[in-house]
């Protein structure tokens, strides 16, 4: 079984977010879901973003960074849009990681480094109308093309958050194929 971090997005660590943790804990991984935000939850996008732009996206990513320092370095890194800051900057420069997931978003690989570290798996997951994805979706087709252990998985629709349960932007059918991947994900390592 794998040990996960699990970032959570703009809107906070949600009960939605919590789910999709609880959902692979159920099938026996440790899961470890770092709240960012020291308790808030934004009940929209927007005041999220607002939340964020004040404190800083490079202090969000360094809490997240700090929140990883007692963990074991051989774990799992999966980021949920604004997530993904501190998954993906830690699965490219923390020695050690076993994998990354990056749900909603994905950072050009220069931002945190040169190249994609060999030997750690990542897939990325969007839908593939989400117009905040539309600025990632170049990130993303070049980690696949550059990394041999890198996959992108694109799902019908344009809904940002999808995987998160307790949003309306909330889609089961891609959540539940999303969860199936992760868990076989997991599973692979």
């Amino acid at each position: 079984m794998a040990e996960v971090v699990l970032f959570h997005h703009v809107q906070g660590l949600t009960p939605g977010v919590a789910a999709f943790a609880d959902e692979l804990r159920a099938v026996g991984h440790t899961v470890h879901t770092p709240d960012l935000f020291d308790g808030r939850i934004f009940g929209s996008f927007e005041e999220g973003v607002g939340h964020v732009e004040q404190v800083g996206f490079g202090e969000i990513t360094e809490r997240g960074v700090r929140a990883a320092e007692p963990l074991p370095r051989d774990v799992v890194y999966i980021g949920f849009s604004l997530g993904v800051l501190p998954a993906q900057k830690l699965a490219q420069t923390r020695a050690g990681a076993r994998g990354a997931l990056l749900v909603h978003a994905c950072i050009p690989v220069s931002e945190f480094g040169a190249a994609w570290p060999d030997g750690v798996p990542v897939q990325v997951h969007a839908k593939e109308h989400d117009p905040f994805f539309a600025e990632d979706i170049g990130a993303a087709r070049a980690l696949v093309s550059d990394c041999p252990d890198a996959e992108m998985f694109l799902y019908p629709g344009d809904q940002h958050l999808f995987a998160d349960e307790s949003l309306p932007s909330h889609d089961p059918d891609a959540t539940k194929l999303l969860t199936q991947r992760a868990i076989e994900f997991l599973g692979s390592l």
